[in-house]
């Protein structure tokens, strides 16, 4: 299986703080990396160097084979990779289906599709973004993203804020994008659920890189779930 994206030496921060040391990795075509560490330890900083909204200082990022560690956002864009940030980027003053529709390219995932995964944005199609519950701004984000038609998404904490209910949606309809086979990096501070979704682990600590592994392997060993993250172990 081809490697899709090949992160190598990667040092990268804002101005003149650098957050991200040496930050090695890759990830196959097809394949979903959880993305996690505590607080501060560099995650989101990582996703927006992948998107080119930091200050670079060394290191490559190849993306399907070129290197796009100097390209303008717009390029990386173009390139190939798709962003959900935290706060979700959507298009409030137009309609569910305008923000699917304005930015959509060919490619497998359709508006129609959209609705199939997230069918409380088909029933609100013609609700604007700030009439939406923060849930359903998720759900529009995420579909907003896949109407890209991304090599490479990238979602920076899907469930934070959710409800408990909607945390089950969002969850079900990223196991079913990854399971279909899109490629992705899921950051994301509840550990056991992204982990049960994807297939790599990175633990990034102090802007470094402190595991790098499949997600069943990292999800059965406990000690590195609280010692890496905090994660305590679940009850018998």
């Amino acid at each position: 299986m081809s490697e899709l994206l090949v992160v190598e030496g990667l040092v990268a921060g804002y101005g003149e703080a650098i957050v991200l040391d040496r930050v090695s990795f890759s990830l196959a075509e097809g394949k979903a990396l959880a993305l996690l560490g505590r607080n501060g330890a560099g995650k989101t900083t990582l996703i927006e160097t992948l998107v080119g909204l930091t200050t670079w200082r060394s290191g490559t990022i190849h993306l399907a084979g070129t290197n796009i560690a100097r390209l303008a956002p717009e390029r990386r864009a173009r390139s190939g990779i798709g962003w959900v940030p935290q706060e979700r980027g959507i298009f409030k003053s137009l309609s569910v289906e305008e923000n699917l529709t304005a930015i959509a390219r060919p490619g497998p995932w359709s508006v129609a599709r959209a609705y199939q995964l997230f069918p409380r944005l088909a029933e609100r199609k013609r609700n604007l973004g700030d009439q939406l519950s923060g849930g359903e701004q998720q759900m529009l984000a995420i579909a907003r993203a896949l109407l890209l038609n991304p090599r490479l998404l990238l979602l920076d904490e899907p469930l934070e804020g959710l409800a408990p209910i909607i945390v089950e949606e969002v969850l079900a309809a990223l196991g079913r994008i990854l399971g279909e086979g899109q490629s992705a990096i899921v950051v994301e501070q509840k550990a056991r659920q992204v982990l049960a979704v994807t297939s790599r682990a990175l633990i990034l600590e102090r802007g470094a890189v402190a595991y790098d592994g499949d997600s069943a392997s990292l999800l059965s060993d406990p000690h590195t779930l609280e010692t890496r993250l905090g994660v305590a172990e679940r009850a018998a």
